[in-house]
C-alpha cells in the first residue's frame, strides 16, 4: 500500500488576536505537539504561541512551502481574514486533528 505524503501550512496563535506563527510540515499532529509542549527553542516557545487556529492541506511540499512564504509576507489583517473564514472564534483546533 503506497501512502501519499501530505503537507500542511498552519497558523498558530498565542490567543485571540495574539501573536501569530506560520509554519509548514508533513506531520501536522506531531509538529503542533512539539510547539504546544515547547520541545524546541524558538519563536513559538519564546512567545507562547501554542494554539492551532488555521491549517490547509497541500499535495506537494513545493506548494506548501510556496503558500507558507506567501502568507508570511501578508499583512496581519489579511491573515486574520484567512483565519476567520475557517475559524471565526479562533478556537484551538489541535484536539480535532489529534483525534484523526
Amino acid at each position: 500500500m503506497d501512502q501519499q505524503k501530505r503537507f500542511y501550512v498552519y497558523i498558530l496563535a498565542s490567543g485571540k488576536n495574539g501573536t501569530l506563527y506560520t509554519g509548514v510540515t508533513s506531520n501536522l499532529v506531531s509538529r503542533i505537539y512539539i510547539h504546544r509542549n515547547d520541545l524546541v527553542d524558538g519563536f513559538s516557545k519564546r512567545y507562547a504561541v501554542h494554539n492551532l487556529i488555521w491549517f490547509e492541506h497541500h499535495e506537494t511540499a513545493d506548494s506548501a512551502i510556496t503558500r507558507e512564504k506567501q502568507i508570511k509576507k501578508w499583512r496581519r489583517q489579511w491573515k486574520e481574514k484567512l483565519i476567520e473564514q475557517q475559524n471565526p472564534h479562533w478556537l484551538d483546533l489541535y484536539d480535532q486533528i489529534a483525534e484523526v
